[in-house]
């Protein structure tokens, strides 16, 4: 296999450590200083970053573990240049990122490849943007795609190939422009496991190899095992706003073994970390009208509450233990948990979700008294909800126009956060029959509602 990097004419061979590097050792590629990032509402700013502080030194890989609405992509697309910081300092080997920064790649969880372009198109075309000439644009592609292990593919075209191999050619286009600094978002998440896991293997092969052309790696990601194979630090995100809640050293050298006591002790601490801290957040708050909620299914909360109620967990169970019996990632099990928490059908305390006597008697329940019960716990603890009732109640038709209350939540939330919100409660509310609502005329209605 031809090494990239004797195609690469100014790129020098940077040595990859198996551990990670001693604090103050290396030489800094990136320095965020009380980053902030808001939206406005009529003037009232909104952040979805606050007071971030970020180091990333030459030869580690650290890795941005949140849930959704931590930020985390906003974060990466402000170190890219994609998009300003409110306020606060971004410093890209020692100067202030002012959109895109030479020597920055990014890596999508999408793939973002050109369907109209070859698979050696779609490489050299971010080359061609920076007007290298087309003999060395097309050196250099050849090495890139050799490298990635897509030799032969490279006049194929992205509808002719696996979204494994899609990927690689992602990876392909971020290396061959000679990045310093590469970017990922979530590069594997749209991957099947299999997929997934060997192109990570071999992505950290290159890198302990020192054949990639890039001397740091930032990646963004919500699959804690991921993150602790892959990344020599971890920082942890908060939600709503984000904020970097913790830092975690990883201090096993590569290759790792994710069977290893140790690796899955670390793992199973910083599942148990985040969710105690997820819980303790989540227990602060009492919902209010503007409050965000995640869009999750009765089937998946029903289908919570009966796991939990029977043998062997019998009401209690360890977070970290039921995320791994189903296959769940973080982003999965906690707006789940979340919502069974507003509902108050669950408490989370230290890392272990316990049933309220309120879940406990639905999971005994039959349909209707399922939903009659949904509907005294949606109406007594989600003020939306409620809201929507008593204006629905009060109005002489007992009709009302989703913009009325689209607008009213705008006042708090994002746009995109708003309708994921008040979507989250029709659906809810619709199975507790608590009130009516035509997609197609967007309109609430107490028809078909039993009072």
């Amino acid at each position: 296999m031809t090494d990239l990097q004797t195609a690469f004419s100014t790129t020098q061979p940077p040595s990859q450590p198996t551990a990670p590097p001693a604090a103050g050792a290396a030489r800094e590629v990136l320095l965020l200083r009380r980053v902030e990032r808001g939206f406005d509402k009529e003037h009232a700013q909104k952040l979805v970053l606050d007071d971030v502080n970020l180091t990333l030194r030459e030869g580690e890989i650290v890795g941005l573990l949140g849930r959704s609405g931590s930020g985390k992509s906003t974060l990466l697309r402000i170190i890219a240049g994609l998009i300003p910081a409110s306020s606060g300092e971004v410093l890209y080997q020692g100067r202030p990122i002012d959109g895109p920064a030479e020597g920055v790649a990014m890596a999508f969880q999408t793939f973002a490849l050109f369907p109209w372009l070859t698979v050696l198109q779609n490489v050299e075309a971010g080359l061609e943007a920076l007007g290298v000439d087309a003999a060395a644009r097309r050196k250099r592609a050849l090495a890139a795609i050799d490298l990635i292990g897509l030799d032969g593919f490279e006049n194929a075209y992205p509808r002719e190939m696996s979204g494994g191999m899609r990927q690689r050619v992602g990876f392909a286009r971020a290396l061959v422009v000679e990045p310093t600094l590469l970017l990922m978002d979530e590069p594997f998440s749209a991957l099947d496991v299999l997929t997934a896991e060997t192109l990570r293997t071999d992505l950290l092969d290159l890198w302990t190899e020192g054949r990639l052309p890039i001397q740091s790696i930032l990646i963004v990601t919500h699959n804690i095992e991921e993150a602790v194979f892959m990344c020599d630090r971890i920082l942890v995100l908060s939600s709503n706003p984000g904020r970097i809640v913790a830092e975690i050293t990883v201090p096993f050298a590569r290759p790792r073994n994710r069977l290893a006591p140790a690796f899955r002790k670390l793992v199973d601490d910083i599942y148990a970390r985040m969710t105690a801290r997820a819980a303790n957040e989540e227990a602060r708050k009492r919902l209010e009208l503007g409050s965000r909620l995640p869009q999750v299914s009765i089937n998946l909360m029903a289908g919570l509450i009966e796991l939990l109620a029977a043998a062997p967990y019998h009401g209690r169970a360890d977070m970290p233990e039921i995320a791994r019996s189903l296959h769940l990632e973080v982003d999965e099990l906690f707006p789940i948990v979340e919502v069974l928490q507003h509902l108050g059908f669950a408490e989370v305390r230290e890392g272990d979700v316990f049933l309220t006597p309120q879940a406990r008697v639905f999971a005994e329940f039959g349909t209707q008294e399922r939903k009659a019960q949904f509907a005294r716990q949606l109406l007594n603890h989600v003020p939306l909800a409620a809201r929507i009732r008593k204006v629905l109640d009060e109005r002489p038709g007992h009709r009302a126009p989703r913009v009325r209350f689209e607008q009213e939540l705008e006042d708090f939330l994002s746009d995109s956060a708003a309708t994921e919100t008040l979507d989250a409660v029709i659906d809810w509310s619709r199975y507790a029959e608590i009130f009516s609502y035509n997609d197609q005329t967007e309109i609430f209605s107490l028809e078909d509602v039993e009072s």
